[in-house]
């Protein structure tokens, strides 16, 4: 009796050793359904590499650029083409042949795309696309109190996944303008307020990018301490809710050249920023990519 307990229970252990195994090789295949993803390239380490060069970075201008949550869509703006001011592109993965298909989104470009955390919106600085079942919707406008007039206008618009926003405001011959942010209240958003000083000191406070969470805060910005034109920026929020002195991304990502338009992909792995390779005149700016630890040890610091 005691042999044939003890027969019927390991059998039991195993069948259920057997579905866990099952379950968790197949959450982890799930996660390996692209063959080539980041476009098929190889990824960085811990200096800043052109990403896909000659398909995104080019000897044009390449900016602010944004991958899907599932990171089978990435968006990136260029300007400079024959006959075009600008373009807005999407390359989007075939799930049937495994390659990057490219597209032209609008031209000229309509803003500079930041994804939601849920991938139902994508922020195109006071106008955005919702998610839907067939593609990306029409165009629409931000209401106010975000947008509050006509005399402003917003770059870059990051949520996280609460919802909050945090976006930068510019009025026309006025670059001391502050990163705000607005949370979003009983269905409405409260008016824009300020982020402290911390972040926002010096001028050109430009293309936030907020972490999901909220932990980070990503941006770039002209200060004294900098490297010399604008310079990427990061805080991070303490364990009392404030947010910490910005710290300068340092002489890896920043150059005395021009550094901007940040971010960390869904996946958490990589930052993405632009840089300004050629002349002042900014004819030649391309996306980097670079190992994401890179900021996750300055917090450490």
């Amino acid at each position: 009796m005691k042999i044939a307990y003890f027969i019927s229970t390991l059998i039991l252990l195993l069948l259920v050793n057997a579905c866990k195994t099952k379950t968790q090789d197949s959450k982890e295949g799930d996660l390996q359904t692209i063959e080539k993803p980041y476009l098929g390239q190889t990824p960085p380490g811990f200096i800043p590499i052109p990403f896909a060069p000659g398909l995104v970075s080019t000897d044009l201008y390449e900016v602010n650029s944004a991958f899907t949550p599932d990171m089978k869509a990435f968006y990136f703006i260029r300007r400079g083409e024959e006959n075009k001011t600008s373009a807005f592109y999407e390359y989007k993965y075939n799930d049937t042949n495994g390659e990057w298909d490219k597209s032209e989104i609008a031209s000229p470009w309509i803003g500079r795309p930041v994804i939601s955390p849920d991938g139902k919106t994508m922020h195109l600085g006071d106008r955005y696309l919702e998610k839907t079942e067939s593609g990306w919707s029409e165009l629409q406008k931000l209401e106010p109190p975000t947008v509050s007039n006509d005399s402003m206008y917003i770059m870059r618009l990051s949520s996280s996944s609460n919802g909050t926003y945090y976006f930068d405001t510019y009025k026309e011959n006025d670059s001391t303008f502050p990163i705000r942010y607005s949370r979003l209240i009983n269905g409405k958003y409260e008016e824009p307020i300020a982020l402290p000083k911390a972040i926002n000191t010096g001028t050109f406070l430009s293309h936030p990018f907020i972490a999901p969470d909220e932990t980070y805060l990503l941006f770039d910005a002209k200060r004294e301490e900098g490297f010399g034109d604008s310079d990427i920026y990061i805080s991070f929020k303490q364990k009392d809710g404030t947010w910490g002195n910005a710290i300068n991304l340092g002489d890896k990502i920043n150059t005395n050249a021009w550094e901007a338009s940040a971010s960390i992909t869904p996946d958490g792995k990589y930052l993405f920023f632009s840089r300004n390779v050629g002349s002042d005149d900014f004819e030649n700016v391309d996306i980097f990519w670079v190992d994401a630890k890179v900021i996750y040890a300055l917090k450490k610091e």
